[in-house]
């Protein structure tokens, strides 16, 4: 059976902070190994057909990036114009593939999970195949280790045998008291939000449940515009459509709901609590990562997510802590699901931090500001192999570009020039410019701006083949 892997690729980037950010969310993350959570997502459904990505358009690049490096060429990059939660995104995805084949099988997963065994997770997929094939919704329920109360429930009619089974009824993010009975009964498990059905049905579902999303998000898909090789979905009617998940939408109200139960490790890593749980430790329970030194610690995380930046801890219990550049996170353990609560407290005070990750990806690359004064800024830029930043210029600062690593091609006006690695140019205020990387390495330059306004909005666009508009970063 053909099944076509739907990737939902949003999220506001909360729950990990500070290495998660609504700029740049935990599945493009490396949390656990070199891979992030996004690559061995699409990797994992690897054997089934091209996957269909839905997601930002501040991700797109991202997203292709990511795929190109693990060797994957996606069917179709939805765009939405803003984030509306994981109905709209599903129904999207179904009408999409529904215009090319009713019976087109659809996998819906998020991107952002931890699933060790890809072998034994697909054939747990392909044990739900008969059930949608007959028409149900199928859901996949993991079969639960402990009570956790950050997990929604699905109970089953009677305790899973390894088949599609019928669903009884979802449960809401229990209390604890409530999770330990839920977990002893042996009818409940965990509700993964994965889901395996035929187009066809879920847009009948749609229909059914949730009819006042129907005409929205199909006037979106029909007057989706290509667009570099993605998909824009329809601005104007996407303005129309309800916030809410699947769940909420569809599931909970359907009738034809099957579970399949998987009995192998999974993590939505929903918490530094749960990335904790997922890491090597050693005897005393303690994982790190980077450049850390724990001295005399027990049961805690302690991460350095810098090279230059030492991380230290000395009898530390039950505690997590985590080393950004521009932030640091220290936390007692049992309260991990909080961290988006200090998210919210930093973004209420205006703080960058709370949403803007050091580096700043664009489709040619990526930059961090090294130092900012009040009339300059010093930026480390890389350049991937044959890109091209856009012809612009600039009102309010000029530029000094110094090459560290590579060639750059670099034009000022009318003059276009190399330069090589311990060479510079000069960007004089209003002048027309671009940078172009023609090697086969990255390149890495140092850029001093000098300036009354050095925001990233101070652009004049002549030509960009990312077509972007005026105004736009990068």
């Amino acid at each position: 059976m053909s099944i076509t892997p739907v990737l939902l690729c949003g999220g506001s980037g909360t729950r990990l902070w500070p290495l998660s950010r609504k700029s740049y969310p935990k599945q493009f993350a490396s949390i656990l190994g070199s891979e992030t959570l996004f690559q061995a997502s699409a990797r994992r459904f690897a054997e089934f057909d091209q996957p269909v990505i839905i997601t930002a358009s501040d991700f797109r690049f991202i997203v292709v990036e990511q795929l190109a490096a693990v060797g994957i060429d996606p069917a179709a990059v939805l765009i939405e114009p803003e984030g509306r939660n994981t109905a709209p995104a599903v129904l999207a995805a179904a009408l999409h593939l529904h215009a090319a084949d009713p019976n087109a099988m659809m996998l819906v997963c998020p991107s952002d999970h931890l699933i060790p065994s890809d072998a034994d997770f697909c054939a747990t997929v392909q044990a739900g195949v008969p059930a949608a094939e007959a028409g149900q919704l199928v859901t996949f329920g993991i079969h639960p280790t402990y009570p956790e109360t950050g997990y929604g429930y699905l109970e089953l009619k009677s305790a899973p045998s390894g088949a599609a089974a019928p669903l009884s009824r979802f449960v809401e993010k229990p209390d604890a008291e409530t999770a330990a009975t839920l977990v002893a009964s042996g009818r409940h498990m965990w509700n993964a939000g994965i889901f395996l059905f035929r187009a066809c049905d879920i847009i009948e579902a749609f229909k059914t449940h949730a009819a006042s999303l129907v005409g929205p998000v199909e006037a979106a898909v029909e007057t989706a515009q290509p667009d570099l090789g993605f998909l824009r979905l329809g601005v104007e009617p996407w303005q129309k459509v309800e916030d809410i998940s699947i769940d909420y939408a569809v599931m909970e109200r359907a009738g034809n709901l099957s579970v399949v139960p998987y009995t192998g490790d999974w993590s939505d890593l929903g918490g530094w609590d749960a990335v904790l749980r997922a890491s090597a430790r050693d005897d005393a329970g303690t994982a790190t990562s980077g450049n850390v030194t724990a001295i005399d610690c027990a049961d805690s995380l302690l991460r350095s997510e810098h090279d230059g930046l030492e991380l230290v801890g000395i009898g530390l219990e039950n505690v997590i802590a985590v080393a950004m550049p521009d932030a640091v996170l220290v936390a007692d353990a049992s309260r991990a699901q909080d961290v988006k609560n200090a998210v919210s407290a930093l973004k209420a005070r205006g703080s960058g931090q709370a949403e803007h990750f050091p580096k700043d990806h664009r489709p040619w690359g990526w930059f961090e500001s090294l130092v900012i004064g009040d009339r300059f800024q010093v930026k480390r830029i890389v350049v991937h192999p044959g890109a091209s930043l856009s012809l612009q210029s600039h009102h309010h600062r000029a530029e000094h570009w110094i090459v560290v690593e590579g060639t750059a091609k670099v034009t000022v006006d009318d003059t276009v020039t190399l330069v090589t690695e311990n060479e510079s140019v000069y960007i004089p205020l209003g002048a027309k410019h671009r940078m172009e990387n023609p090697g086969r390495v990255p390149m890495v330059l140092i850029e001093v701006q000098t300036g009354t306004y050095l925001g990233e909005d101070d652009i004049v666009r002549y030509e960009d083949v990312y077509a972007r508009g005026q105004g736009a970063k990068g």
